[in-house]
């Protein structure tokens, strides 16, 4: 390619004219016809990513930039929260949102070691690793089918003195019951993180007013790999409306430092060098203190670039969600005596990551998930099933300490033998939906 004499925004623009076209030309071309698999989840972009994506690497900032900037401004505004924080990925926003409550600037409500957090066994395991690294101890509790969500009856019985707070995700987009399990946190001051990075876009509504998910709690956090409601390859988000979290939750991220300036630049606040912090000299470059024992977390301007774009469709994203997940769950209640169908939490309205199905008595999960497998149709159990019956927990079962258990978890232990799911994210067309309910009910034959 040769410019002749143009400039460089003249140039630039040719290039991402040059992108627009082949990726029209190139990507989203293959339509899907009977036979071809259908994954349980997958991308859905067009030009504008790509173009975005070039356009970011034309500049070659590399780090966090101006499209990062531009993210978490138009994220918050979403999300109707004034403080938000892009990663590199959903499971740093869970060990972010955690280690925020390790803060001292959080005094006697901070998270210390010994301390309990209640959460739930049956879900992904990046809800629980950050709090068992620090020298917490998850304290799991049961969940209820069919939504599959922590029992909120057994809050109480989970409390002890050493209770801080509750980390537990939105299961596959519903949401769980927020009213109940906000007010208990409010009763004892324990903090509330959402993860939320299977439901973003999910909405819940009490005391008269209707709230995203991820937006109730003190903490909340996304993720935007590929196969999640919105994505940049890799990248993450954590929310608050707390600006002493938001404050927290910027020092870890970007290392632990202190200073609070952007980076790139230098000496906002206007005293870089004249104040003295810990043992160290009066004067000590405030660029280089450091508050909290932190990370680097950030994501790359490259990956934000693509949330831009991807942020603009997300609305249609979530209908989509919706209108699959309705569609399937019409098509398969003339099964319902042999699966148990998912449902929606009261008073929520789910942007659906998939759809849960339980195969009642008599029914093998096995032979029917092998079935479908076989068809081209893809399956998921409910990722750990039981994250407690997982090697990783062989030293502590046999120990018998770091974690403590509420009950038995009887239904968690019938969501890790009896259940699974498919996909429902908005690139399927009716036509894979349809397919798929027949899949399934001729499974069950």
């Amino acid at each position: 390619m040769h410019f002749n004499g143009k400039n460089e925004p003249e140039a630039r623009e040719e290039i991402l004219s040059l992108v627009k076209d082949y990726c029209d030309t190139y990507h989203n071309q293959k339509k899907w016809s009977e036979g071809d698999r259908i994954s349980y989840a997958s991308r859905v972009y067009d030009s504008e990513e790509m173009v975005n994506l070039v356009d970011s690497s034309l500049e070659f900032w590399l780090t966090s930039g101006r499209y990062t900037d531009q993210f978490e401004r138009e994220f918050a505004k979403y999300l109707g929260v004034p403080y938000c924080s892009l990663v590199n990925s959903g499971s740093s926003a869970n060990l972010l949102a955690f280690m925020t409550l390790t803060s001292p600037l959080l005094g006697e409500r901070a998270v210390r070691r010994g301390d309990e957090i209640i959460t739930v066994a049956a879900g992904f395991p990046t809800t629980v690793t950050p709090i068992i690294q620090y020298g917490a101890a998850p304290v799991f509790v049961d969940v209820t089918i069919p939504q599959y969500n922590i029992d909120v009856t057994k809050l109480e019985q989970a409390l002890s003195p050493k209770t801080k707070a509750v980390m537990i995700a939105h299961t596959l987009g519903n949401p769980f019951d927020l009213k109940a399990v906000r007010n208990f946190c409010n009763k004892y001051d324990l903090w509330l993180i959402e993860d939320n990075c299977d439901a973003l876009g999910s909405e819940y509504e009490f005391d008269g007013k209707t709230y995203l998910t991820g937006t109730v709690g003190d903490i909340g956090t996304s993720s935007f790999y590929p196969p999640h409601h919105m994505t940049m390859g890799e990248g993450g988000a954590v929310y608050t409306r707390n600006a002493t979290l938001h404050k927290i939750i910027r020092s870890i991220r970007d290392w632990g430092r202190d200073c609070v300036c952007p980076s790139g630049m230098d000496n906002v606040c206007k005293h870089r060098f004249d104040r003295q912090y810990g043992e160290l000299p009066l004067g000590y470059d405030h660029k280089y203190v450091y508050s909290h024992f932190g990370y680097n977390l950030k994501a790359t301007d490259m990956q934000a670039a693509v949330g831009c774009a991807q942020l603009k469709k997300f609305p249609s994203f979530v209908e989509r969600r919706r209108h699959n997940f309705a569609r399937l769950r019409k098509a398969l209640e003339s099964v319902a005596d042999k699966l148990i169908l998912p449902e929606a939490c009261p008073n929520s309205n789910p942007s659906w990551f998939g759809f849960l199905m339980t195969c009642r008595a008599g029914v093998s999960r096995e032979k029917v998930v092998s079935y479908i497998e076989s068809h081209g149709v893809q399956t998921r159990m409910l990722f750990s099933g039981n994250l407690i019956k997982h090697p990783c927990f062989d030293e502590m079962r046999k120990s018998g300490e770091g974690y403590r258990v509420v009950g038995d978890l009887s239904v968690t232990d019938t969501i890790m033998t009896d259940t699974f799911w498919v996909g429902v994210y908005p690139g399927m067309t009716d036509e894979m939906i349809d397919y798929m309910a027949r899949t399934i009910i001729e499974a069950l034959q």
